[in-house]
């Protein structure tokens, strides 16, 4: 039997239905309704409206009314769409060192770097990898995060790539926010791997793809090309493959050295994530592009390095979503809040630019159309932060939280 809830009056709601996933958006263009309030159909959104409007619809679907007796704003859910929250181990010596001067070369020859979290990531038996999964993912959903994306990526072999991808299937069984998993089982060339990065690529592709889509693990594939991982040359033949087989493409790009972006446009893939090093003929290219830019504040605060162009990307016309990185190496923190704001200070974003890049445009980088705005059968997956204005959320850089997260239609 469908159940149907009402919930209001919220002081001000922002539906984001008016909100395209491309080019820059002025605060004055966001669409707020007020004394708003949503009625909810089991798990997704009924009617979105003026409170009191919705309540005589209410009394004939017999609805719960909540009625709420404070201010409130009213968002989306946030989406993630970028991280690597399945791992084990911690790389703290790793950013000690960073800050004491150590290059990242210097840093992996000591014995940091990803193949540090890759060593660890083995050692540990795949609840324990489930385990961090869920509780990480509870620690997003407390701060208004109700889809996160989750990369494999410290397994780096079939077996433990698949170890990863079947940890992350098992925890977003076990936590109310929902969890997308991705392969990227092209992070690094495996130290103890015997061949090169092509040889490396091939196998990953003939005998872990085929598991991928046998078990359901991911329909998402991701690698990252970049000098020092996997050149461009090497990885077209990886995502031709991947698409042949029906996968989404994501491609970490432009982090330290240009050329992936390239990438991602010629292969159509879904999103382009990093960017740090993009120059004006990469943001040209992804503006013209149905590529979502996806920036991630969180990996140049952790480095201490540029941030995406995000100002630049919105004014040529891209698509631009923010994501945590969330990674026990380049981007420890894990608070997509507090990241977006910064980037929105250092980057001169608009509050609407930055809401949208954590709600509607992060769907859309995880080709996802049944979330990210509060519009009719759309899930009803919202925040309600208490303030009287949503502009309060972003000044508080992160502080302000969540007093209630909703996920499909229930208060989490």
């Amino acid at each position: 039997m469908t159940t149907y809830t009402l919930i209001g009056p919220i002081t001000q709601l922002i539906p984001l239905q008016k909100t395209g996933n491309k080019g820059a958006i002025k605060d004055h263009d966001l669409e707020i309704i007020e004394n708003a309030g949503i009625l909810i159909e089991g798990e997704n959104i009924h009617t979105i409206g003026v409170f009191s409007d919705l309540k005589e619809k209410a009394h004939a679907l017999h609805a719960e009314i909540i009625e709420l007796h404070t201010d409130y704003v009213c968002t989306p859910g946030f989406i993630d769409a970028h991280t690597h929250i399945c791992f084990s181990g911690s790389r703290a010596n790793d950013y000690a060192m960073r800050n004491a001067g150590r290059s990242y070369l210097e840093i992996a020859e000591a014995g940091g770097g990803i193949w540090d979290t890759v060593t660890q990531t083995r050692k540990a038996e795949q609840q324990i990898l489930t385990d961090g999964v869920i509780q990480r993912a509870n620690t997003l959903l407390k701060r208004g995060i109700t889809t996160a994306e989750v990369k494999s990526g410290y397994g780096l072999s079939v077996t433990e790539e698949l170890k990863m991808l079947r940890a992350i299937k098992t925890a977003n069984i076990s936590t109310a926010a929902d969890l997308v998993s991705t392969c990227l089982a092209g992070h690094i060339l495996p130290k103890d791997f015997d061949g090169d990065h092509k040889a490396y690529l091939e196998e990953m592709s003939t005998t872990l793809f085929p598991i991928l889509k046998e078990e359901q693990l991911t329909n998402r594939i991701d690698a990252f090309v970049e000098q020092g991982a996997f050149l461009p040359s090497d990885i077209y033949p990886y995502f031709e493959k991947a698409k042949q087989m029906g996968f989404d493409i994501t491609v970490h790009a432009d982090q330290f050295n240009t050329g992936g972006s390239e990438v991602a446009v010629k292969v159509g893939a879904i999103s382009a994530d990093h960017l740090e090093a993009s120059t004006e003929n990469e943001i040209q290219m992804l503006a013209q592009s149905n590529v979502i830019s996806v920036a991630l504040p969180g990996a140049s605060i952790g480095l201490g390095c540029d941030f995406t162009p995000a100002r630049k990307i919105l004014d040529a016309g891209g698509a631009l979503a923010i994501a945590s990185d969330w990674n026990p190496g380049s981007a420890p923190m894990g608070d997509l809040l507090t990241q977006a704001s910064i980037l929105g200070t250092f980057q001169k974003l608009s509050n609407a630019e930055v809401l949208a890049g954590i709600t509607c445009r992060a769907a859309a980088a995880l080709n996802l159309d049944d979330r990210g705005r509060l519009v009719s059968g759309m899930l009803a997956d919202f925040n309600l932060f208490e303030t009287e204005h949503v502009h309060e959320i972003f000044y508080h850089q992160g502080k302000l939280v969540p007093s209630q997260v909703w996920k499909r239609g229930k208060l989490v």
